[in-house]
Formats: C-alpha cells, structure tokens, sequence
C-alpha cells in the first residue's frame, strides 16, 4: 500500500514539473503597445519601426478588437513581414505625425504624396495605389452639380473644406496658395470636421479621398444627406514616407524590394478588391 502511495506521490511531483512553464517564454509585464501580428525576426533584431497612423478609414484605422488595419495598414504589414521587421503604431493627426516624421519621432508614414517640400525631409517608397479625391456637396443643393472644376466653384464664391496639409493636386494647392482665393478654403485637422462643417453649413464643399468618403457617408448613415458633387481630383501615386532622421537608403531599398514582389502576388489583388467592396 506504502508502495502504491509513493508511485502516486512521484507521479503528481512528475506531472508538475512537466506543466512548469519555459522560462524562455517568460510573460512581460510591461504594457503591449498597439502592433500588427508581425513577428519579431532574430535574423533582423534592429529592424524596428515606428509606423504613425491616423483615422482614415478604409485606409488604416482600429477595428473592434482594438487592432490597427486597413487597406494599407494589410500591405504594409506584408511587405514588413518579408523584411522581417518589427513595427509599432503612433497614433496621431497627419499634421502632429508630420512633424513627427520630421523630428524622427515616428518612422513611416502611409498613403503619403510626394512633394518637394516633403523630399527634404523625407524618403518615398516606390508607389503602392493611384489616389482619387472626390468633391462632396450636400444632397439638397442640385444647382452644384452643374460646376465643372474646383476653379469653377470658387468663382462662384463657394467655400470649402480641406484637411491641413492635405495634397489635393496642383489646381488645388495654387487656388489654396492664391491671395485672391485661400480664403475659399476653411482648413480641418480631420475629415470628419469638414462633414459636420458642411451639414452646419459653415462651408459649401469638402474635398475627401473617394474610398475614405464613402466610407464615412456609410458608417454614419449620412446617404441621404451628403453626396458626390462629381467633381474628381486624381493627385497621382500614394507612397510610404520614411524619416531622413532614422531610415537609411538600404532599408528603403529593401522595403522596394518587398513592395514590389508582394505587388505582383495574388494577395494585392484581392486585397484591393476587398477594400473596393
């Protein structure tokens, strides 16, 4: 009987000792900050990024479970997984996270227009999507549709609305540089401000990326209140912006690289024709 007790005994010892977690897979305790399911590589431990982010939804946004994703949130991911690198999410306005790119305070930067402005301070991936911006007017104002080009509508002495820093084309910018009609435009830190604007109406328009605008007349149900003029600006390629400051040539190079391969994958394809649904 002795016997029978002491096999039980070393048998329950065995079992807890088994169930003894791996101290190589230690829990941290230190707070997690917001990061894709991009695994850290031992092959590339110093490749680390700090990607800034703002609310422009289907482009990159948090979902209900408090994961950053998007349109180029997924491509930036993938091709971040074929470099092996590590990257962490900033989350701000465009305008803080320029100027955070500026001082290398965040690393990259998504669905950026390439300016010369921004060429001192920053480096440009090779282009990942073609950019549309669409004019939005409210439902009621029919007479609006009859304008032909943005020039068009500020004759008529129209006001409208644009997100600080925002690059909309070169019609738009000379019209925003112009001393006879910057005062036409009535700058916001976000999109959303320029709905409510237009809805209390403090302006006549809002200029907005035709995904991001749909996008925003569907979640707040708003269909039958706000639509598109017609009016449509094409601003050229979107690229990812890296810091001078923290970002070397070579890791731009490899990013190339891997932007390039994933492009030409099936996973693009779908991907865009995901988000165009």
């Amino acid at each position: 009987m002795k016997t029978i007790r002491l096999i039980i005994v070393c048998s329950s010892i065995l079992m807890l000792l088994n169930c003894k977690p791996n101290s190589n897979n230690s829990v941290n305790d230190e707070p997690i900050p917001l990061t894709p399911a991009v695994a850290e590589s031992p092959q590339a431990p110093d490749c680390k990024l700090v990607l800034g982010f703002d609310a422009w939804e289907p482009y990159q946004y948090i979902d209900v479970g408090d994961r950053v994703t998007g349109l180029d949130v997924e491509l930036a991911n993938a091709v971040l997984q074929e470099i092996s690198c590590v990257v962490e999410f900033k989350a701000g306005t465009w305008v803080s996270l320029l100027n955070d790119l500026k001082d290398g305070n965040v690393d990259m930067l998504l669905g950026a227009s390439k300016t010369p402005a921004r060429e001192e301070f920053a480096l440009f991936s090779l282009p990942y999507r073609m950019e549309e911006y669409s004019l939005y007017i409210r439902k009621e104002d029919k007479q609006l549709t009859e304008i032909k080009s943005v020039s068009a509508f500020i004759e008529q002495d129209k006001m409208i609305g644009v997100v600080e820093d925002y690059f909309y084309g070169p019609e738009v910018s000379m019209l925003r540089d112009g001393s006879a009609t910057n005062k036409n435009f009535v700058s916001a830190i976000i999109g959303e401000v320029n709905v409510a604007r237009l809805l209390d109406r403090d302006i006549d328009a809002y200029l907005e990326d035709s995904f991001v605008g749909a996008s925003i007349l569907r979640r707040k149900a708003l269909g039958n209140y706000i639509v598109p003029q017609g009016i449509t600006i094409n601003t050229g390629d979107a690229h990812v912006m890296f810091s001078k400051n923290t970002v070397s040539t070579e890791t731009l190079q490899r990013f190339d690289a891997a932007l390039t391969k994933v492009k030409s994958s099936p996973f693009y394809a779908d991907l865009l024709s995901r988000y165009k649904r």
